[in-house]
Parts: C-alpha cells; structure tokens; sequence
C-alpha cells in the first residue's frame, strides 16, 4: 500500500465522514405539550370526580341518633332558681345563672349540696340568661336585648358587651369562640374578643326548622341545645348547625310531677364535667340536679315521635 493511502486512512480514523457521527436523539417538542396536555386533563379529571363525588355524599342524610337517659347521681338543687345557664367549673363546683326581673342572679354553687357559695345579684331590669366560662372568666347575656356582662371567677363584673344576636338566651364556648342562641333557629358563633358573629347556622331537622334553641353546652365537639318548652335536647354540628342527634329527656319531669312538685318549669341547664366525662342537667324552679349517661334507644323511633316531642313554633312572648 503506498505511503498516501495509509495517511488517506489515518485522516479518516481520525475524523470519519459527518454521517458517519452519532447525533443525541432529542424528544419532539410536541411529545412534550401532548405530555402536559394529558397531565393536566389527568388532574381536571380526578378533581371532577373528588367533586361529585363529594356531593353524591352530601346528597346523603346524615345519620340522625335518638338518646334517653339514665340517671346516675341526684343532687339537690336550689327550688328557687329560675335556672338559664350552668358550668361545671372543677371540684364539684358549678357556676349558674339565674332569671326572672327581680331575682336574676351569677351564682357560685357546691354540687353535691346544692349549696349557693356565693351570688352576685343582677339589676331588677336585667333578665339573667345563658352563662359560659372562657379563659377563667365568665360571659353571661340577658333576655330581650344584645347586652351581656363578663365576670371574674369572683363574681365581680369586669366588663359588658353588646353582640350581634338578636337576643340573649345561650351561650358555651369550645374554648376558642362562643357559640350563643336567641330563641330562634339559629346557631351563632361568636368572637369572644369583638362578639361579632364569624358565622349562623339555620338549625333543620328533616326539613323543620329546630325553633327554640335555648341553654347550650359544648361537648365532645357538638353542640348540645335545650329545646325551650320541650323536655329535649339536641345535638348540633358546630360545623354546619346539621342536627346530629336527639336526647329524651321526659321521665325526668314526669318524675318530679309525680312526687309533688307541681311548681316546676321547663327543662334547662346542661353542664359538662370534662375531666371525668360527667353530663349535668336542671330545670327551671326544679329541686333537683341530675348526673345522667346517654345511651342509644334500642327500638326504631316512629314517625313524627321527634316532630310531636320536640319540636315547637318560634317561641312569642307578650309585654
């Protein structure tokens, strides 16, 4: 082979022909929007099915239960006291508040003796209504006007409030707002700073509005509401105002009736021990407290047993 082409083929092992030379594949860019495209559509996809599915659920009645009680301790109970609000506080103590012109009353009372440990008189034109406590101080709102009072453990008044309900009939807290009924069908929650309401929920039961929601309590992440002129309590979402149960409450009364005591109103007053887990009731003039445990009622509820028991139209008064 001659001299030149041995150099012609060392060039050439060298640099080989530009065929020759493998090039990077590269995606076509339009691999790469069709890619996006499905991505996205993938997304959209499963948002819309999230979607309705989550209203196919909603569309779904929510599960209602129906409670009695039993009793499991008495205690005695002032006869006098026109209950509107109770709390448990600790140490078997309970702070209640008391209504009717002339005799409103913040009280300071021992449980298991029913002894009032002190008491703080309201004005005679003030109608004491529901009581709550809150960062140890005590929030109580009055009948027929937007003004409550704030009181320390001492029952020395420390402040006053208007809020924006447009009565004064309940009050509980879940320790960060203030939930608060008017005798309507409306659950408020209010701000415990500037007692303007963050939101109201229409309470309904199978298409009844629940007229009437009077003494509140909050408990295990419900709202508990006496039903004024009912010897029922209901169980509210605080979430939505949906009713999640109904607790009977009638032997109770009854009961009272029918050992003597003919003087006494309506059932009012839950408190919740939640250390012990211990559920309170009372009622207005009545002379006894009551420790109950709820338990489910084991045979079906007949229609409309609910809408007689426990439901009312809104509540009227005269002057």
């Amino acid at each position: 082979m001659g001299t030149k082409s041995v150099k012609k083929r060392a060039r050439e092992s060298q640099n080989p022909p530009m065929a020759a030379v493998a090039t990077p594949r590269r995606k076509p860019r339009s691999y790469a929007k069709a890619f996006v495209l499905l991505s996205s559509s993938l997304l959209v996809s499963v948002i819309i099915l999230l979607v309705l599915s989550s209203n196919k659920l909603s569309a779904f009645p929510r599960v209602v239960s129906y409670e009695t009680i039993t009793v499991v301790n008495v205690f005695p109970h002032d006869p006098a006291a026109f209950t509107q609000g109770l709390v448990y506080y600790r140490n078997d103590t309970l702070f209640e508040s008391t209504g009717l012109y002339g005799q409103s009353s913040v009280r300071k009372v021992a449980l298991r003796t029913g002894k009032v440990e002190d008491m703080l008189k309201m004005d005679s034109s003030l109608f004491g209504e529901g009581l709550t406590l809150l960062n140890n101080r005590l929030f109580q709102v009055t009948w027929l006007q937007n003004a409550g009072f704030i009181y320390n453990k001492n029952l020395s008044k420390i402040g006053a409030f208007n809020h924006d309900m447009k009565d004064g009939w309940g009050l509980a807290t879940d320790g960060k707002v203030l939930f608060g009924s008017d005798g309507t069908s409306i659950l408020y929650q209010l701000d415990p700073q500037t007692f303007k309401a963050l939101s109201k929920h229409v309470v309904y039961y199978k298409d009844h509005e629940v007229h009437n929601l009077n003494e509140l309590e909050y408990i295990n992440g419900e709202v508990w509401a006496n039903v004024f002129m009912t010897d029922c309590i209901v169980r509210i979402s605080p979430n939505d105002g949906s009713v999640l149960g109904w607790i009977l409450l009638q032997n109770l009364r009854k009961e009272l009736i029918e050992t003597g005591n003919n003087g006494i109103d309506v059932l009012n007053g839950i408190a919740w021990d939640g250390v012990q887990k211990r559920i309170f009731v009372t009622g207005k003039l009545w002379p006894k407290l009551y420790e109950i445990k709820v338990s489910p009622i084991n045979q079906p509820i007949e229609e409309g047993t609910i809408e007689k028991l426990c439901l009312r139209g809104p509540f009227k008064f005269h002057d």
